[in-house]
């Protein structure tokens, strides 16, 4: 019986870490659909874009991706909160960057359902979660 009680002895922060992810990720998918001029969930829901269904999917794995390194690295749930929010400035960050950089009609090609513009945008979204995640073990 001892064994269980200390094998939950964590329970309570997990609770309270698994709880705040739940609600950035939350957060996370109101900014990003507001902050891209076109709307990924509409265009899920309604229309069925599997373009931008595919970015949709890339973008919320990324920030998973960096909620993850957070709470595997933060000393606290102010830490794990501000390192949070850095992840969701480095995603919306990541859209700009394909955007204004990589490719400049990417709004317009998911809107068109272009899927190979939908992979681009979900693999930008990981790659960025990735490096997100991996530079947050300070």
């Amino acid at each position: 019986m001892e064994v269980i009680a200390q094998s939950l002895a964590g329970l309570g922060s997990f609770l309270l870490y698994f709880s705040l992810s739940l609600v950035f990720l939350l957060l996370f998918k109101f900014v990003y659909v507001r902050f891209t001029p076109h709307d990924e969930w509409k265009l899920v829901k309604e229309e069925q874009n599997i373009a931008a269904a595919i970015g949709l999917s890339g973008s919320i794995i990324g920030y998973c991706l960096a909620i993850a390194g957070a709470a595997s690295n933060s000393v606290g749930l102010i830490d794990f909160a501000l390192w949070g929010i850095v992840a969701l400035l480095a995603q919306m960050l990541a859209f700009w960057i394909l955007r204004f950089g990589f490719m400049p009609r990417i709004v317009e090609r998911i809107e068109a359902g272009e899927i190979p513009a939908g992979i681009m945008m979900a693999a930008t979204s990981v790659s960025v979660g990735l490096l997100n995640a991996a530079c947050m073990t300070y």
